[in-house]
């Protein structure tokens, strides 16, 4: 079997589970990156290679149903917990050896808060970048039964590039410019954000609405902890993550990016990526 340092891919020969992608690149304390729905491990494109030039081992992985991970024909393996055991058990065939800080967006940070629940002795830090806690946080439009069956059929799959490409740049145009910005996100992100909605499994929008509450568990996460966000997020309400900072016990810091939304970490890298390298070396 191929070390974690030589493998970008596990496979189900290699593992009692399904086909897991990942990259990794540095050497030194371990980080996991996860991102969000309907992403990739792409997301992480200016952060990753950040992280193994400061010293770390970073790893970033694409979830169940997203990228070129395993992407179940059932759609009943498309749940909280489905994505939560292929991410456990791929974290487990990495065999480190010391706890990993885990740096995750939206769905992904659901999926590192409860490793954290049930894992903690795994886990060092949490940067929990616009997390998903709640349905509660989710905008209307998402939540509207039409919109939640619409997404859930292969109309989705038959979605042709183009017009994801369509949609991704028409919702990130800036209305808010002041310095000659047309759009939030940079062409790059928009090519990739659109190539990952053609290549997730239809299934992954039924994750979304199997998310248990959280709210009541979080107090007991004790890992210090890096709470980012986009104050113009139009997916989960922004009035959410304030409130998410007061549950958790030992949150060192917290900040808002003004003229992002929900992807920060993809929006403005320059002014994010340096929030995450500080607290990092904290107590290092």
């Amino acid at each position: 079997m191929a070390t974690a340092l030589q493998a970008n891919e596990l496979h189900a020969n290699q593992l009692d589970h399904p086909k897991i992608n990942y990259v990794q690149q540095g050497i030194g304390e371990p980080i996991i990156l996860v991102h969000g729905l309907a992403a990739s491990l792409h997301d992480w494109d200016d952060l990753l290679p950040e992280l193994a030039g400061n010293g770390y081992a970073a790893y970033a992985l694409d979830l169940l149903g997203h990228g070129e991970s395993a992407k179940p024909k059932s759609r009943a393996e498309y749940t909280v917990e489905g994505v939560y055991r292929h991410f456990s058990a791929w974290i487990d065939a990495l065999e480190i050896q010391t706890p990993a800080t885990l740096i995750s967006h939206s769905l992904g940070a659901a999926v590192s808060l409860i490793y954290a629940l049930r894992r903690p002795e795994r886990v060092s830090k949490l940067v929990l970048i616009n997390p998903f806690y709640d349905l509660k946080q989710l905008a209307p439009v998402i939540q509207h039964p039409l919109l939640r069956q619409f997404l859930s059929t292969s109309i989705v799959e038959l979605t042709p590039y183009w017009l994801f490409r369509l949609f991704v740049d028409v919702t990130s145009f800036n209305f808010h410019t002041n310095n000659g910005e047309t759009h939030i996100l940079p062409k790059h992100v928009r090519s990739q954000t659109a190539l990952d909605y053609t290549r997730a499994s239809s299934g992954i929008y039924n994750i979304v609405h199997t998310l248990p509450n959280l709210t009541s568990d979080l107090p007991q996460i004790q890992q210090p902890t890096l709470l980012l966000w986009g104050a113009r997020d139009q997916t989960l309400n922004p009035a959410s993550f304030p409130a998410l900072a007061k549950l958790l016990p030992n949150v060192k810091t917290t900040h808002a990016f003004p003229l992002c939304g929900h992807v920060p970490h993809q929006c403005h890298p320059q002014d994010l990526n340096p929030y995450v390298l500080d607290f990092l070396k904290q107590d290092r």
